[in-house]
């Protein structure tokens, strides 16, 4: 019974970590699109912002 206890445990933090993780990678995407000096790429990174509704003015 134990075993099971810790394997389940042992899953839940897992799959917090790969939450997170994803979450952190995300963010940093959006923050270095956000702020790209290069103007075709800042220009596509505009031009999702606007696609998936995120507000950028």
């Amino acid at each position: 019974m134990m075993t099971t206890l810790n394997a389940t445990a042992t899953k839940a933090k897992t799959g917090l970590a790969q939450i997170l993780v994803t979450a952190a990678l995300g963010l940093a995407l959006m923050v270095v699109a956000g702020h790209v000096q290069s103007q075709t790429l800042h220009d596509a990174a505009h031009d999702m912002r606007h696609a998936t509704g995120f507000p950028c003015h």
